[in-house]
């Protein structure tokens, strides 16, 4: 893995972000399958609902979120931890395994046992289908961080921000949680170099992948 001052930063010209036909394309593909996918796993919604929901508290999760050009919006996810695990952050801050601003632990206490299952297999992050139809976010593209996340960036980091946050990315497809922040970063700034609809398509098909497999997912 490559030392911060041997990185060789890629920087976002105002080509790389001026794609208009794509952008269009982009938008309809990220509505009509958002849509789909939302009629075809209403079962899994509900039974997942359903479980949460014996935990006790409640089934969404809400939190804000940071988008394109620093725009804030409430990001949904099904609910994976328990009541108050926000007030525990603080606490178990000395055990995060990842570097940089992102906090992140194996074996987290404040999953539940439902919230082990759904991390496993990405279910919980299924209601950010409702975030896609919204144009929120879309289907690919840099994940949306937390406002204390983005409070910590650099310059170089802050250019993850220029187009819409997504679902998945190069990272959540290759290597999900076993990677370091800064090769997230290199990853997202790479992926905003090349954007394109085919490329969009492999990257669905391969978090599929990682997603079953359970790759680097906790």
């Amino acid at each position: 893995m490559l030392l911060q001052e041997e990185r060789e930063q890629v920087i976002i010209t105002a080509e790389d972000l001026n794609r208009p036909v794509y952008e269009v394309f982009k938008r309809v593909l990220d509505f009509v399958l958002s849509l789909f996918a939302l009629v075809i796993l209403l079962p899994v919604f509900l039974v997942t609902a359903a479980a949460v929901k014996s935990d006790g508290g409640n089934v969404i999760y809400k939190q804000k979120r940071v988008g394109k050009n620093n725009k804030l919006f409430d990001m949904y996810k099904f609910r994976s931890m328990c009541i108050g695990a926000e007030n525990m952050r603080a606490e178990l801050m000395k055990y995060n395994e990842m570097d940089g601003p992102v906090f992140k632990i194996k074996n987290d206490p404040r999953i539940t046992k439902v919230g082990k299952f759904i991390r496993k297999y990405s279910i919980d992050e299924l209601p950010q289908l409702v975030n896609i139809l919204k144009g929120d976010m879309s289907i690919v593209g840099p994940r949306p961080p937390l406002l204390d996340e983005v409070a910590q960036y650099t310059d170089y980091h802050r250019q993850r921000l220029m187009v819409t946050p997504g679902l998945t990315c190069f990272w959540q497809a290759y290597g999900r949680s076993d990677l370091s922040f800064e090769d997230w970063v290199d990853m997202d700034m790479k992926y905003i170099k090349r954007r394109s609809i085919s490329l969009d398509i492999s990257l669905i098909i391969r978090t599929v992948y990682a997603v079953i497999f359970k790759r680097g997912a906790y």
